[in-house]
C-alpha cells in the first residue's frame, strides 16, 4: 500500500484525508452499513480506519490520528466539515457562500469560520448527500432546492449557473429545545406584562398576527405564543417547511410539498388551508403567510376559526397589513380594495412586530391592536412599545420597553374570557 505525504497545511491534511476516505469506502459494504444504527456503523468502521491508518507510514501524532479518523467519519456518514458546527448548539446558521468561505451566526453577529471544503466537488457531494435524502435532487436543470436536515434543521441550496461563484448552502438551525416563555424575558425580548397580555390574547382566542424580518425570531415568538393554547384543543399547523416544536397532545402538522421532476405534483399552501377548514380545527396555525392563501386564511378567521396565529415578513404593523393586503390581491378575484381592508380589520385582532436590533439582540418593538376602520383605512393602536434612546461604544442597542398608556379595546374579551390583567400595566411610566 501507497504511503501519504506527512500532512503541514490545511490543503495537505485535506489530500490525506481524501485519500483514506477512498480507501474506507472501498472496504465497505456501504449498502449494509445503510441497514443498520448510525452508531452501529461508526462502532465497526472504526477498528477498519485504525488499520487503514496503521498501514500508512505518514507518520501522525494521537491528536493528528483523532482529528483524521473523526473527519473521516464525519466524510462517510454526516456532512463533512459541517459536522462540529451542527454540533454547536449555540450556531443559529450555516452560511457556506463558497467551498472555501463559510460563515455562522451565532447570538445574531456573523462570523467567519476557519471550515472550509475542499473544492466545488466536495461541496456538491455534500449537497446533493442532503437533497437526496429527502427525495430532491439538484443539477443544472433544477439548481435550487429546499430541505430539510433529520433535526428539521432548513436548508436551501442554490448551485451554477445561478450561483456565479459556486455552489451556496444555507442552514438555519433549530434548537434541540425550543425556546420558553422564561427565555423571552430572560433574553429580554419582552416585558412580563407583555408576555401576560399576550398570553391573555391566546387563551381569549384572538387571531394574532406576528410581523418581522428574515432572521428576527418570529417562528421562535409563534412557538412560545402557541404554548398558551390548551391541550384540550385540535391545533392544525400549516407550514412550507415544518419548523413549529408544539408539545400539545392533539397536533395535526401539515406541510407543503414541492414538485417532482417533471415540474408536477406540487402542494401549496392554499390548497392545505383550504383542506385544513375540513378537519375540524379548533385552532390554524400558519407558520408564514405569503401568497394567495391569505384570503383563506382572513375568512377562515372571520368564519368561526377564532384564536388562529400566523406570521408575515414585514418591517412595521402597518406594512404587516400592506403585505396581506397584496397577497390577498393575488388571489385574482378582484376583490375592491376596501373590502379587502373590511376582511383584515374584522379578522385580526393583535399584530406583534420583532425585529433583530444591530446588536444582534431580538425585541418585540410593538405590541398593536387593530381597532377598525376609519372611512377605508384600517385603523391600529400601540399598547406596548420598544423605545430605542441610543447604541453604546460596545454596539449594544439601549432601550425600554414601555406601556402606551392605552387600554385595549380587547380588554373586554379577555374578562369574558376570565382573564384579569391589572389596568396599572398599561399606564405609561411617569416623567421625572
Amino acid at each position: 500500500m501507497s504511503s501519504i505525504s506527512m500532512p503541514g497545511t490545511r490543503t495537505d491534511f485535506g489530500l490525506v484525508k481524501a485519500a483514506i476516505h477512498r480507501k474506507l469506502i472501498q472496504k465497505l459494504n456501504l449498502d449494509r452499513l445503510n441497514e443498520i444504527k448510525r452508531e452501529d456503523v461508526r462502532r465497526e468502521v472504526v477498528p477498519i480506519l485504525e488499520a487503514i491508518l496503521a498501514a500508512e507510514s505518514t507518520p501522525m501524532n494521537l491528536q493528528e490520528r483523532e482529528r483524521l479518523a473523526q473527519e473521516v467519519l464525519d466524510e462517510v456518514f454526516g456532512l463533512g466539515p459541517l459536522e462540529p458546527l451542527l454540533a454547536d448548539p449555540t450556531i443559529s446558521d450555516i452560511l457556506v457562500n463558497t467551498y472555501k468561505q463559510v460563515y455562522i451566526e451565532r447570538r445574531g453577529m456573523l462570523e467567519l469560520t476557519n471550515v472550509q471544503f475542499r473544492d466545488d466537488t466536495h461541496l456538491m457531494s455534500i449537497i446533493e448527500r442532503i437533497v437526496s435524502a429527502i427525495g430532491r435532487r439538484v443539477d443544472e436543470s433544477s439548481p435550487m432546492v429546499d430541505a430539510r436536515l433529520a433535526d428539521g434543521s432548513r436548508v436551501n441550496a442554490i448551485i451554477p449557473p445561478l450561483a456565479v461563484d459556486g455552489p451556496c448552502l444555507s442552514i438555519r438551525r433549530f434548537g434541540r429545545e425550543a425556546l420558553q416563555a422564561a427565555d423571552l424575558i430572560a433574553n429580554r425580548s419582552l416585558t412580563q406584562p407583555m408576555l401576560d397580555l399576550l398570553q391573555g390574547c391566546v387563551k381569549a382566542r384572538l387571531n394574532i398576527l406576528v410581523s418581522g424580518g428574515t432572521g428576527a425570531g418570529k417562528t421562535t415568538l409563534l412557538n412560545v405564543l402557541s404554548s398558551f393554547i390548551s391541550d384540550r384543543e385540535r391545533i392544525v399547523t400549516i407550514e412550507d417547511a415544518a419548523e413549529l416544536q408544539l408539545h400539545q397532545e392533539h397536533v395535526v402538522r401539515l406541510e407543503t410539498r414541492p414538485s417532482n421532476i417533471e415540474g408536477k405534483g406540487a402542494i401549496h399552501q392554499r390548497q392545505l388551508m383550504i383542506n385544513s377548514l375540513r378537519m375540524r380545527p379548533d385552532r390554524i396555525i400558519l407558520g408564514e403567510v405569503r401568497g394567495e392563501e391569505a384570503l383563506d386564511m382572513l375568512q377562515a378567521m372571520n368564519t368561526g376559526h377564532d384564536g388562529s396565529l400566523t406570521t408575515v415578513h414585514s418591517n412595521s404593523p402597518r406594512d404587516a397589513l400592506s403585505r396581506l393586503e397584496t397577497m390577498v390581491a393575488m388571489s385574482n378575484l378582484n376583490i375592491p380594495t376596501v373590502a379587502i381592508r373590511r376582511q383584515i380589520a374584522s379578522a385580526i385582532d393583535v399584530v406583534v412586530q420583532i425585529s433583530r436590533l444591530s446588536d444582534g439582540t431580538r425585541r418585540v418593538t410593538s405590541l398593536a391592536e387593530i381597532t377598525g376602520m376609519e372611512k377605508d383605512i384600517v385603523t391600529m393602536q400601540d399598547i406596548f412599545v420598544f423605545q430605542k434612546q441610543g447604541i453604546k461604544e460596545s454596539g449594544e442597542v439601549l432601550g425600554e420597553f414601555i406601556a402606551t398608556g392605552i387600554r385595549p379595546k380587547f380588554s373586554e374579551r379577555l374578562l369574558v374570557t376570565g382573564i384579569r390583567l391589572p389596568s396599572s400595566m398599561f399606564e405609561p411610566p411617569r416623567v421625572q
